[in-house]
């Protein structure tokens, strides 16, 4: 290889940070990463505020793939369990494998906790579980008429079910029958995106839940109750669906501290990670990107030569950055894309009003908000990520997130009005009481979620064109307007950086990157990517 190439990596999200790391690691290719803002992460960042931790959007670290457990635990070892074992084998589809063979005790920081995993549905004033399961308090709590049409409308789906699934409606009601999509999916995913399910590509299913069904949640009820247990150890749990984990690796201080790790190991390894420095501009030359040019804080401009350019900006500030001539096919795609903003308020509690049949504090992690009486969509308790999510342990420390756009009223609000309308909220459907309530802190973060709608249909125009850049690659959740969860994300430039290393500047590769599959292993017969 050459020496001397550059890699410019917009943005020092899980994506971007991931293919600096592996550019150090496996070439001689040096990474120069810009961050606009002043947090690493991206939206894994650790928020800290007054020694409290906040995770935006929640995020468990479990991955159906070893290659990305592997590389988490090795920057992050695992703490040993009470009998001291801190190997984890893992057992999935007749193999065995080990996590991570690295042990670690408590006391260290930069560690990994495995953590039990609890969601919970709020609705009707009362918790019912997630995924639904057949238990007493369910059938209880819906009522004999209820789940009577929760049945038949199941079996109605079964026997006559859609036979092309266009929108998230058609998608939800295939998995699980009309009336029950109406109970535990619609209002919730509609407070997500702002429009009707009807409007909603089936693609953000197929994304996100796809295999996840009632007759699959069933399935798992059963086989938890009267199946062997899985060993203690078991974290990837490869065999289980996304939504059906039950264990998952989290870091002591937050998704961020990983990040900020990652950071500092790109830097002492000689790469460049540069902070509150936009990337404004992409010059071109035929098909390739030759340069980008930088603005940073104080305002100065800087022109950084690239051998390869990543991007994990909004695929519409990607498209207005290129020089190049760009069709008007293109910029019509791309400035009619989506993107679904997201406010985060924590709130330090005495107590919650709520609480677990024994009367001990909640146990879940996240709790969706199905009632249809609030516009509140997910409530997360931090110390139940991780215990030193929270500065003093004698209080309750929340996260209450809302889903909406840049340009609703509540986007706009003062921080203090956000808080109190939470705060209101969350009183109203009887979670805590107002008056419990010790401090709070919002948080906003812009662009969160891809949407699956708009000009989404015609998503391909933008894969097109990008990739007649040869040196370009757009990988990432943003990047891609694609709703990744992180560890797809890191696999996409992993992909990439693979295929660079290579000698091979194909993209396809990255698109075929689904948030659920094996990611072709049984194809391809390789146990590991």
């Amino acid at each position: 290889m050459s020496a001397g190439r550059t890699a410019v990596i917009i943005g020092a999200g899980p994506a971007g940070l991931t293919a600096a790391l592996e550019f150090l690691r496996r070439s001689d290719i040096r990474p120069i990463v810009l961050e606009a803002s002043h947090r690493i992460g991206g939206i894994s960042c650790t928020i800290e505020y007054k020694g409290n931790r906040m995770d935006i959007g929640g995020h468990r670290f479990f991955s159906k793939v070893d290659r990305v457990m592997d590389w988490w635990t090795e920057l992050m070892p695992i703490v040993a369990d009470e009998n001291g074992d801190g190997a984890h084998t893992v057992s999935y589809q007749n193999r065995t494998t080990t996590v991570n063979a690295k042990t670690a005790s408590e006391d260290e920081d930069l560690v990994m906790l495995v953590r039990p995993r609890k969601s919970r549905i709020y609705f009707l004033r009362g918790f019912f579980d997630y995924p639904i399961t057949l238990s007493a308090g369910t059938l209880t709590r819906l009522g004999a008429v209820r789940t009577i049409k929760i049945g038949v409308s199941y079996l109605l789906a079964r026997i006559f079910p859609r036979k092309e699934e266009k929108t998230l409606e058609d998608f939800l009601i295939n998995r699980f029958g009309k009336e029950l999509y109406k109970t535990f999916f619609q209002s919730y995913t509609e407070k997500v995106w702002g429009v009707p399910c009807d409007q909603i590509s089936a693609a953000w299913g197929a994304q996100r839940i796809k295999g996840l069904s009632l007759r699959t949640a069933v399935v798992h009820f059963f086989k938890k109750a009267f199946s062997r247990k899985k060993r203690s150890s078991d974290i990837a749990q490869k065999d289980t669906e996304t939504s059906l984990i039950e264990k998952f690796l989290y870091p002591k201080l937050g998704p961020g501290q990983l990040w900020e790790h990652v950071a500092d190991e790109v830097v002492r390894m000689g790469g460049e990670v540069r902070m509150h420095t936009r990337a404004e501009r992409l010059f071109t030359d035929g098909n390739r990107v030759t340069s980008v040019e930088v603005r940073y804080e104080n305002g100065e401009r800087e022109v950084i030569p690239a051998d390869f350019v990543f991007s994990t900006m909004p695929i519409r500030e990607l498209i207005h950055c290129l020089d190049a001539p760009v069709p008007a096919k293109i910029k019509e795609v791309a400035d009619g894309l989506i993107y679904r903003d997201f406010i985060t308020v924590g709130l330090l509690v005495n107590k919650l009003t709520v609480t677990e049949p024994d009367g001990s504090p909640l146990k879940d992690t996240w709790i969706y908000i199905q009632e249809p009486d609030v516009t509140l969509g997910r409530l997360q308790i931090f110390n139940n990520w991780s215990p030193y999510m929270v500065a003093d342990p004698t209080k309750v420390w929340i996260g209450l997130e809302y889903f909406c756009y840049d340009t609703d009223p509540m986007w706009h609000m003062e921080n203090d009005e956000i808080a109190r309308y939470a705060i209101a909220e969350v009183e109203k459907i009887g979670i805590l009481k107002a008056a419990d309530v010790l401090d709070a802190h919002v948080v906003r973060v812009p662009k969160t979620y891809p949407a699956y709608f708009g000009t989404y249909d015609r998503f391909d125009e933008i894969i097109d064109y990008t990739s007649t850049f040869e040196n370009l690659f757009l990988v990432g959740r943003n990047g891609m307007h694609k709703y990744n969860n992180q560890d797809h994300s890191m696999l996409t430039a992993m992909t990439a950086v693979d295929n660079i290393t290579a000698g091979n500047l194909d993209k396809d590769p990255l698109w075929k990157i689904n948030t659920e599959q094996e990611y072709h292993e049984e194809k391809n017969g390789s146990d590991k990517q």
